[in-house]
């Protein structure tokens, strides 16, 4: 019947042979990225990990498949490439049991990713906020070690307290994180930059913070504050700057 997008779709079945299947479960079981690189013409291929896993003509886009988390067929000097991604969920960390957090939790859901919330108090950290969603009720600097910050972890920070936000912006910066985002005015994070930089953190990861938090979409609430933070960790994730074309 066709497309109705227009279109095309092309399947390729390939049997997970040589002990590559338990390769690619364990791997994404243990949080590390992971492709299985495939020669159309002839069906070998391998498992890679990292860009130094395979060919040179194929790491640059093995590289850009593994931070996209998206699989891609490319052209060899051998003929057709299949780069197939294996990735675990994404991990999002939300430091602050805040009203923002309750619309933003399902939304990340949703999603598909695995949701954390962190947060020392423990009248905010509940199951009536937030259903059974993984909440650790201690303080960032004691609760992330355990959680683990890897390439596939986005974290914010929503709490306005240095004591709780900065622990945590720390770890995260100096973590694979792919994204790290935080509540609060221009004027409240040109403070917080200040207070990173007395704790020693680099001032080239302090450029990697997102603040204010979110795409600039004109939010107002919580709701649409969570669209917008939810919408901003995706562009990041795509390699997308989010502005309207």
């Amino acid at each position: 019947m066709g497309l109705a997008c227009g279109g095309a779709i092309r399947i390729f079945v390939e049997r997970a042979a040589g002990g590559v299947l338990p390769l690619l479960v364990g791997a994404v079981q243990a949080r590390q990225r992971v492709a299985l690189v495939t020669h159309l013409a002839t069906g070998a291929h391998r498992v890679a990990r990292s860009p130094g896993d395979v060919e040179p003509e194929v790491a640059p886009a093995l590289d850009h498949a593994l931070r996209r988390g998206r699989s891609v067929a490319l052209e060899g000097s051998d003929g057709e490439i299949f780069i197939n991604v294996f990735n675990s969920a994404v991990r999002l960390i939300i430091v602050g049991a805040v009203h923002v957090a309750q619309p933003l939790v399902p939304m990340a859901r949703a999603l598909g990713y695995d949701v954390v919330i962190v947060d020392p108090c423990s009248a905010f950290a509940t199951e009536e906020r937030f259903g059974d969603a993984e909440v650790v009720r201690d303080w960032p600097d004691e609760a992330l070690p355990g959680i683990g910050l890897d390439a596939r972890t986005a974290l914010l920070t929503l709490t306005h307290d240095p004591k709780i936000d900065d622990p945590a912006l720390s770890a995260a910066l100096a973590s694979e994180a792919f994204y790290v985002g935080a509540l609060g005015s221009k004027k409240s994070h040109a403070k917080r930059v200040e207070q990173l930089l007395r704790a020693s953190v680099p001032t080239a990861d302090l450029a990697r913070i997102h603040a204010p938090i979110g795409l600039d979409i004109g939010a107002q609430g919580a709701a649409e504050i969570a669209v917008s933070i939810i919408a901003e960790i995706t562009a990041v994730q795509r390699g997308k700057t989010g502005a309207l074309t």
